[in-house]
């Protein structure tokens, strides 16, 4: 495997304390790595105060310029009080520093767990946030970050898994299924428009909101983009029908006391969700070269995966004929 092919390879721990004190700190030699894929973070020892996390950027994803502005995104969002973890700067004023073959940022550590989204008072509380949030983002566009949208997160997706990894027995019957799936997503947003893009999280799962002391910290913004407002919202909806309707519910009524929920993007719901279903796999498929993914994810391009992955589809497509969910 080339080097190339392994792009993460010079993340030694001596390599990332020597990151981290080109900056100015003087490292205690203790270092953890945290859990993520896309990039590399790690917990960093300091002398003489908290630990702090660095995040190694994968080579070639963003630019300089993508970076900066979700960076800015955060200072901003800080700056109007809103709990979220923004990267640290120097006496400069700069966020993004290299070193060596790798731009990083530094944060500082912020402790928590996963929200419980199946406590209404949390999706209330959450409600507000994000209405605070969004009531910022739309204020201005990114001018570097992408938008959301049919193309790269869906048919882009399903032509690469179609063309490079699904199965030859699988091949005709995924390629009809994505079709199918694509043709109702796109006729979706097409009915929506004129739609509103903001500046969002985008990627608004358990797992990049921390909870503390009774409050939400939001972590993560390496996915934020312009997207419809309901794109931060429905990911934290689960259970059946009923149980979503009382989620979503709870969630706008804290929304709508800081911004203005617009109720029919209720509908793009599964279809975010199915951009997101084809956007995942294909993820998978184009880090397929690192060897963090076999390694994290070995349930991938196994024949059960592309099995269960055709019937997700499907299920998926009989999904969005179904009615969008409705606020009392």
């Amino acid at each position: 495997m080339t080097e190339a092919n392994l792009p993460f390879q010079a993340l030694t721990p001596a390599f990332i304390m020597d990151a981290v004190e080109s900056q100015g700190y003087i490292c205690d030699c203790r270092t953890l790595a945290l859990n993520s894929y896309e990039n590399r973070v790690y917990q960093v020892g300091v002398e003489d105060r908290e630990p702090l996390i660095a995040k190694f950027y994968r080579p070639q994803r963003w630019t300089n310029e993508q970076i900066l502005e979700e960076h800015r995104f955060c200072f901003e969002l800080a700056e109007h009080e809103l709990p979220v973890v923004a990267p640290l700067t120097n006496a400069s004023g700069e966020s993004l520093f290299c070193y060596g073959d790798f731009r990083f940022a530094l944060y500082p550590r912020q402790g928590g767990h996963a929200p419980e989204f199946d406590n209404l008072d949390n999706l209330l509380v959450l409600g507000r946030l994000l209405g605070r949030m969004h009531r910022i983002g739309a204020l201005r566009p990114f001018q570097h970050r992408p938008r959301l949208d049919s193309d790269s997160f869906g048919h882009r997706s399903a032509e690469l898994i179609e063309k490079c990894f699904v199965p030859s027995e699988h091949r005709d019957n995924y390629a009809a299924l994505t079709a199918d799936l694509l043709q109702a997503v796109d006729g979706i947003f097409s009915e929506m428009e004129p739609l509103d893009y903001l500046r969002a999280h985008g990627d608004c799962h358990g797992g990049n909101i921390l909870w503390r002391e009774a409050a939400p910290h939001f972590v993560d913004f390496d996915d934020s983009r312009m997207a419809p407002a309901v794109q931060d919202l429905w990911m934290m909806l689960s259970g059946d029908r009923i149980r979503q309707q009382c989620q979503i519910a709870q969630l706008v009524e804290g929304y709508n006391e800081f911004f203005d929920f617009q109720t029919r993007q209720l509908h793009l719901i599964e279809a975010l969700r199915s951009l997101r279903i084809l956007h995942f796999s294909a993820w998978l498929a184009r880090r397929w070269h690192d060897p963090a993914f076999p390694r994290h994810f070995p349930w991938f391009n196994t024949p059960r995966y592309w099995g269960d992955h055709i019937l997700e589809l499907r299920e998926q497509i009989a999904v969005l004929k179904e009615p969008p969910l409705q606020l009392p």
